[in-house]
């Protein structure tokens, strides 16, 4: 066993991890709860594990939680509630974004860490930040005027 201390959504967290190498993934689900980032591939090419780190968005699959420690990890927990979603989260919920679901949460972690860098992107920026994560349901447009509608350019 081996303790590190996260600083997850704005909450510092010491935590017992029988590797510091096990994925951050797996203790952001396993240990605290925080069921958004899915288990997609397992190898960093679907990005339904993507979270922010120091607010780059990576995909938490690869990323050793040990080397989390001291940097900030953001889950889509953090940009609202079912009840109080953020503006990113409306958006999506507006332009009826998600079919299955699993791809959204990487989706927006995606599209947060753009909006981040680049508060008003084009439509061709939106594509380009969201080109590896994969949906298999074809919501690909209404996904991309959900990012450009919270951006406000559209």
């Amino acid at each position: 066993m081996a303790r590190i201390t996260l600083t997850v959504n704005d909450r510092e967290r010491a935590l017992d991890v029988r590797d510091p190498g096990e994925p951050l993934l797996f203790v952001l689900r396993n240990q605290l709860g925080l069921t958004g980032a899915k288990y997609g591939c397992g190898v960093g090419q679907c990005g339904a594990c993507t979270v922010l780190v120091d607010g780059e968005a990576v995909r938490s699959c690869l990323v050793p939680a040990g080397s989390a420690a001291g940097r900030a990890v953001t889950t889509v927990e953090h940009l609202g509630t079912a009840e109080r979603p953020g503006p990113l989260q409306r958006a999506f919920i507006e332009q009826q974004a998600a079919q299955c679901g699993y791809c959204v949460p990487g989706m927006v972690m995606s599209a947060a860490a753009l909006l981040r860098r680049n508060p008003r992107p084009t439509g061709d920026e939106v594509k380009r930040a969201l080109d590896g994560n994969l949906c298999r349901c074809g919501t690909h447009q209404r996904i991309i005027d959900a990012v450009l509608l919270a951006a406000g350019t559209r």
